[in-house]
């Protein structure tokens, strides 16, 4: 088989894998977006799982059929084996390889949506300010508030999270709601999560950061809005009665 003709299979091949992922791709982007981040991972680790076990299954069911086809029947049995023309071996070469990059490219791609409305902060979202230091967050509030390992945020409103360090690389990781982003000296970033029922939950710092840095944790409280609107008032400073963009209610 000669250059022309490897080339020729392999536009064969990949010329369809990439327009159908460009179809997905498009409608993904035409489609509605999540309200959440939390739900846009979960549903691509859910098709993710669903990906995995299903090539896993085909892959597990053609190996056990090969195994027990061809195994040998007599302690002095000799295999034999047809010698494969070109087009055969690389069939079964490419073949295997194709569906495995299409399979990387609708998750590459599904990935890119989610990250895109990820890093798309809702324009009514309340903003905090968290400040990462050895070993503890410090959280400011628009209405001069300002708490020590505790996030409390309204029910029912996205919340974003302006992120910066005073002294060496942290992270900021809220699991319950999937979201994590470095926290680093000099620079300011974010994340946004949006709470929907009111509890408790748990934020961490999942970057080394020092010989105390598995107790830099702190509690995220989601409260009912007249609940938090009460505690900025009674938290509040005196005389700070006008709320910085991005305030409560």
């Amino acid at each position: 088989m000669g250059k022309r003709s490897v080339k020729r299979l392999v536009g064969l091949f990949s010329t369809p894998i990439i327009f159908l992922s460009s179809l997905v791709y498009a409608a993904k982007m035409a489609g509605p977006e999540y309200t959440t981040p939390s739900e846009g991972w979960d549903e691509l680790w859910r098709e993710l799982m669903i990906d995995i076990v299903v090539i896993g299954v085909i892959f597990a069911i053609v190996t056990t059929y090969l195994l027990i086809k061809y195994r040998r029947k007599s302690p002095n049995e000799t295999g034999s084996a047809t010698k494969l023309k070109p087009i055969a071996a690389f069939g079964w070469v490419l073949i295997p390889v194709f569906i495995f990059m299409a399979d990387d490219i609708y998750l590459g791609l599904e990935n890119l949506i989610h990250w895109r409305d990820f890093r798309n902060v809702p324009q009514n979202a309340y903003t905090v300010e968290a400040t990462g230091r050895m070993w503890g967050y410090e959280i400011k509030y628009p209405e001069g508030i300002t708490t020590q390992n505790e996030m409390r945020v309204p029910v029912g409103r996205p919340i974003q999270v302006t992120l910066q360090s005073s002294d060496v690389i942290h992270t900021m990781f809220i699991p319950d709601y999937r979201v994590k982003w470095d926290m680093l000296p000099g620079t300011v970033h974010y994340l946004w999560f949006y709470p929907k029922e009111a509890g408790e939950h748990v934020f961490t710092c999942t970057e080394f950061c020092g010989v105390l840095h598995s107790g830099m944790y702190g509690k995220l409280i989601v409260m009912p809005v007249d609940a938090f609107n009460k505690w900025v008032d009674e938290n509040k400073p005196k005389g700070e009665n006008k709320p910085k963009e991005g305030g409560a209610v």
